[in-house]
């Protein structure tokens, strides 16, 4: 019996101590949990934040122009400005935040000279601070879904009414928009 199970066993020890194909290589030995590296060691560097993949981004939101405005709206029967850039975002497995104030503070700022296509852009429209969102897609225009006239529509951040709102561009990638876990959190890879 024991020579059936030896080589189960050695079969079992091997695939435990092979080279992760999800890390890309063979682990770093550690010899306790939290000990430093040996000198000889790599870490292997992270990977960047993967881009949101722009044209799909544009095109998915240009498909809802004409849906109407609809206050706490999340979905194609009707959107509020930050429900409408959720949805485009979630569309395509990027989490934003529900609120505009919250998906302020997503991604990295991005300066006005410097917005590309995918952007957030941000204006006060109702007291002080962020108030309203949109997503550029170029050449000076934005997409979002706007109370005044009541549907998604397309229109120039650089016109009067938003230059003089404006208040600030954000830069979403897949790892920044992403709420920060709780310290120690356990996350699963499915």
């Amino acid at each position: 019996m024991i020579g059936r199970l030896l080589p189960l066993a050695i079969l079992l020890l091997a695939s435990l101590t092979g080279a992760c194909a999800a890390r890309g290589g063979a682990p770093v030995p550690r010899p306790f949990p939290g000990a430093s590296l040996p000198p000889s060691a790599v870490e292997p560097a992270p990977e960047p934040p993967a881009p949101v993949p722009v044209p799909a981004l544009i095109s998915t939101a240009l498909r809802f122009r004409g849906v109407p405005y609809r206050n706490g709206g999340s979905d194609p029967s009707g959107f509020d400005c930050s429900g409408f850039v959720q949805y485009v975002f979630g569309q395509l497995g990027t989490l934003l935040p529900r609120e505009v104030r919250e998906q302020y503070r997503a991604g990295r700022a991005v300066d006005l000279d410097d917005v590309e296509a995918g952007d957030l852009l941000f204006f006060e429209t109702e007291g002080r601070g962020a108030s309203h969102v949109g997503m550029a897609i170029g050449r000076g225009e934005f997409v979002h879904a706007p109370s005044s006239r009541g549907v998604v529509r397309v229109e120039r951040y650089d016109a009067a009414y938003w230059a003089r709102r404006f208040v600030g561009a954000r830069r979403v990638t897949a790892a920044t928009s992403r709420p920060a876990p709780f310290p120690d959190a356990v996350h699963s890879s499915k």
